[in-house]
Parts: C-alpha cells; structure tokens; sequence
C-alpha cells in the first residue's frame, strides 16, 4: 500500500509539471490534438500507479515524451500556418448573411438542432438574433449578434432538415394541412427546407435550401 501511494504521489507530481508546461488550453478549452494527448497522458499514468511490477521510470519517459511531441506540434503549428488547419482544424461559419450553411453543418457532423441548442446556451434563442455564428476550431460557438434581438418569446422548431416535428406541430396548433398550406405559399415542399421555426408571436422563420431566409407572420393556436 506505502509503495503505491509513493508511485501516485511521484506521477501525480509529473502530471502536474507537465499539464503546467503545456500552458493554459489544456486546462481550459483544448484543440483536437491536445485532446488526444491529454487522454493518453491520463492512461500512460494509471498504468505505472496500478501496476507495481513495471518501472516507475517507464510511466514518467511515456509521459515525458508525449510533452515533447505536444511541444513539436505546438512548434509546427506555430511557424506552418496549413500544418495548424490540418491538425486543430479551422473555424466553420455555420450562420451567415443569407442563413444557415447546411455544408459547414454536415461538415461539422451536425444537424440545426445541434445549432440551435449551441445558441440557446449562448444565449440566442432565435435564429435571427445574430448576423453571424461559427464554431470555433476546439468546437465552441461564437457569434455576432445583432443590436435588438428578433423577439422575447422562445421559438419551436418546426422542420428540421427536411423532417417535420409532429409534437411542435402541435403545441402552435399547426396541422398538416395547415402546415401543407404554408409550405405551397412559400412555394417549397417539405424536405426542400432546412429549417422552420415558429415563436409564440407567431414569427416564421424559414429557410428554404438554396435560398435566403425569410422572416414571416402567421396565426398561432398553441400556448408555450
């Protein structure tokens, strides 16, 4: 037991110069590739803690060596701009002047919900409330906002990507023929539109694919 107490005393020690060294993204929101070491690093030091039959020596060369690679990639990236979009990836504009970009969002592996989940912790609770939005290379969402927010009422999405949402129908009292309706005056078929949302004001907005969105005004029944 004294022994590996001692062993986890001497690697958490390591552990704690090292992450130190490698500077402040490791502590707080990391890239792709500091990700990956901070989870190897984590399993190069369990193993000499809970195994006493193999060199204590060996976990701390394991861990020292995957800090010198992370310092070589940090060099790299550094001194060779396309070497840093390679490895930790680029900002993806995913919101534009014109709406919502379905390509950065596949890109991303993605759909609007992710988006408009991202926004809402944000603090954006409509579409419209922002000129532009991106996720950031270490995958945290940005935006530009826009001067007056669009509304204070929270907005249901009614299709997503082509697929409608039978339960958010409901709650605004959209129907299928009513929604049917709304989708023939757009002159659009369901799965040619990226996104519908619907606040309880009754504010559309709506983008169809290929084109740029529209903001539009229809009855609402529901209460939310």
């Amino acid at each position: 037991m004294a022994l590996i107490f001692i062993r986890t005393t001497i690697i958490f020690i390591t552990l704690l110069f090292i992450m130190r060294l490698m500077g402040k993204s490791q502590i707080g929101e990391m890239q792709p590739f500091e990700f990956v070491i901070s989870l190897v690093i984590a399993e190069l030091a369990c193993i000499p803690m809970a195994d006493t039959s193999i060199p204590i020596l060996y976990g701390i060369i394991a861990i020292v060596t995957i800090f010198i690679l992370h310092q070589i990639v940090w060099l790299l990236e550094l001194w060779f701009k396309p070497v840093k979009n390679v490895i930790s990836g680029k900002p993806s504009v995913v919101i534009n002047k014109n709406g919502i970009d379905e390509f950065q969002l596949k890109k991303n592996n993605l759909d609007v919900s992710d988006l408009i989940e991202s926004m809402r912790v944000a603090g954006y609770f409509n579409l419209d409330d922002v000129y532009y939005g991106l996720y950031e290379a270490n995958g945290s969402f940005s935006a530009l906002e826009k001067e007056e927010k669009a509304s204070t009422s929270l907005s249901l999405t009614l299709i997503d990507r082509g697929k409608a949402d039978k339960k958010n129908l409901a709650r605004c009292g959209f129907d299928r023929d009513k929604l049917r309706e709304f989708l023939k005056e757009q002159n659009a078929k369901e799965n040619e539109v990226v996104v519908m949302t619907i606040n309880g004001e009754g504010r559309v907005y709506f983008q169809k694919r290929g084109e740029k969105y529209k903001i539009l005004q229809t009855e609402v029944d529901g209460q939310w």
